[in-house]
């Protein structure tokens, strides 16, 4: 191998930096609720199939081709049901979250718009629409990054700071991200629990770690069942972070679906597990951007302290 390997097997290691959390918390929780409902794949859009993803069946039994209009409705419950009742677990305990927003979803939704922006919760954009870019060539990626952007600023009346696929990004994501201009961060990656920079064609890029251990899609593949195996696992999870937080703090992002958690039956464990970390002192339930403008503040980039991260041809 002639080239620099292109992945950081290493990170920050075994003395990974005090992120210095405000209040001298111990661990930094952020939840996301994923807005994806109404720009899925679907007949209605033009995509020839139907998306049931993460819904109550893992695979459509009706034929490729053909409407799934069971599928739809399940989705459909995500922004007719799901939104409201997390929305009012958030709202009864004064708990803030980041919402993960595809841009057309929320431009059919405005209700939704009106009630995020009401309760200020921050927007970190998950795509104009919820489907993989991994698929899109370069310049299609590009232009999905510009209607993203300016859907967004319409329907929120400001522009997102934080960026994050469906899934994983495209080799060219990162680049496209850093060209814009205008994010602060972007959360294309599981690697790590603390944020940390990297230089992306040679401009300092933070990121700030997403992850898919905590995330409730694992209802959705069968390996969470019931909302006591949900409250058990993420409650095993902030328990130890919460143990080593007294000398390593770290963060911990739990991804929340309206079509998954707004069941009644899931959204039971969550409500409990937010009630568990609030009985807890020196914990910092917060926003995506406020770590990322704290690790900002607190870890300014400088010349030297970035990470591998040579992502795109």
């Amino acid at each position: 191998m002639t080239e620099p390997y292109p992945r950081d097997l290493i990170g920050y290691g075994e003395h990974p930096p005090n992120p210095q959390w405000p209040g001298g918390a111990r661990v930094a929780v952020n939840f996301v609720m994923n807005y994806e409902e109404g720009s899925e794949y679907s007949f209605p859009d033009g995509d020839g199939r139907s998306e049931t993803s993460t819904a109550e069946v893992p695979q459509s039994p009706v034929p490729a081709g053909q409407r799934d209009l069971a599928g739809e409705a399940m989705f459909e419950f995500g922004s007719r049901v799901g939104f409201w009742r997390i929305m009012r677990v958030f709202a009864k305990r004064n708990l803030p979250m980041t919402i993960f927003a595809c841009a057309l979803a929320l431009e059919r939704h405005p209700p939704a718009v009106a009630a995020i922006r009401a309760a200020g919760h921050d927007i970190c954009c998950h795509g104009w629409r919820w489907i993989e870019h991994y698929k899109l060539s370069k310049e299609q990626e590009r232009e999905h990054i510009r209607l993203a952007i300016d859907s967004l600023q319409k329907t929120m009346g400001s522009r997102p700071l934080g960026w994050y696929c469906r899934y994983g990004p495209s080799l060219h994501t990162r680049t496209l991200v850093v060209e814009e201009g205008g994010f602060l961060y972007d959360s294309d990656c599981y690697n790590d629990e603390l944020p940390y920079w990297v230089l992306q064609d040679g401009e300092p890029h933070l990121v700030v770690p997403y992850s898919l251990v905590t995330n409730d899609s694992k209802f959705g593949r069968g390996i969470f069942s019931t909302a006591d195996d949900y409250f058990s696992f993420l409650k095993d999870q902030f328990d130890m972070l919460y143990e080593e937080g007294e000398t390593q703090p770290k963060m911990m992002s739990c991804g929340l679906h309206m079509r998954t958690m707004g069941h009644p039956a899931r959204a039971i464990g969550l409500a409990r597990f937010l009630d568990y970390i609030q009985s807890h002192e020196k914990v910092w339930i917060t926003r995506r951007i406020e770590i990322a403008e704290h690790w900002r503040r607190t870890f300014p980039y400088q010349p030297g302290m970035e990470q591998i991260a040579k992502v795109g041809p």
